[in-house]
């Protein structure tokens, strides 16, 4: 199958469970080849609300792939987007943080590898063009943020530890939807002087925001790879964890909800 703006739709049709398939969907972004995780459920015949899925600053790996996979336990057509491009991934935290400090640099750059996502994962025509949200981690999050800021057709954004910080705080005028941060309260990385410049933001561009905060929760606080010592900056939090993906839960449920 070719469809536009899409180099391959590989279909590795890995079965989850009984009906839901993960499939490796390749497209182009400004001549750059980005290897996407499109999850859905074959047995769905009408295209579905659908959830754009940043990763993380290891790049698009099992932890956001399986992120994809939970979303369409729970209805939702998911695509797991690739902002490095096809097999670039770090190794180590040291390669990961100067491949994320490129795209952190470059924000034109980042929204332009998140807008060509979602145009993939409209042309599969799986996706509802009028239901569309987003959601990212760490990483991700600012991925998804910057996004929002750029106009995108987003009617939800949800963010788990992510950055917030932006050099055109002016573009959220630009935002469609809703926005919700979920927040570690003792995050080292994304300090509270980030937080409160991020709710200025909002307040400014008269969106709809959330900001969510859990308490004794660290960075990365949905990540079991990271160990679950807070003292290290980065930790996971089951508490947390569990509390954030109800809350993004009922927040999507909401932002779909209308007609």
């Amino acid at each position: 199958m070719r469809l536009p703006l899409i180099a391959a739709l590989v279909l590795c049709a890995a079965r989850l469970s009984a009906a839901i398939t993960s499939d490796t969907l390749e497209y182009d972004a400004d001549g750059t080849t980005c290897s996407g995780t499109l999850v859905c459920d074959d047995a769905w015949t009408t295209p579905h609300p659908a959830i754009l899925v940043a990763h993380d600053w290891m790049g698009n790996t099992e932890n956001s792939q399986g992120h994809a996979r939970d979303l369409v336990k729970l209805g939702y057509v998911a695509l797991a987007v690739d902002v490095y491009g096809k097999g670039v991934r770090p190794a180590n935290a040291d390669e990961a943080g100067k491949l994320a400090g490129k795209y952190k640099g470059d924000r034109p750059l980042m929204r332009s590898r998140m807008a060509a996502g979602l145009k993939a994962l409209l042309a599969t025509g799986k996706a509802d063009a009028k239901k569309i949200g987003a959601t990212g981690y760490c990483f991700g999050g600012t991925c998804v943020l910057e996004l929002a800021r750029s106009g995108a057709p987003l009617l939800g954004v949800a963010t788990f530890h992510g950055g917030l910080a932006t050099p055109t705080p002016e573009d959220a005028r630009n935002i469609t939807g809703k926005v919700l941060v979920l927040h570690g309260a003792d995050d080292p990385f994304v300090k509270p002087d980030e937080v409160a410049a991020f709710e200025a933001e909002m307040r400014a561009a008269k969106v709809d925001w959330q900001v969510v905060l859990y308490s004794k929760a660290v960075h990365s606080f949905t990540n079991t790879k990271v160990g679950a010592d807070p003292s290290k900056g980065q930790a996971y939090n089951p508490e947390a964890d569990r509390r954030s993906w109800l809350a993004m839960t009922n927040f999507f449920t909401e932002v779909f909800a209308a007609p």
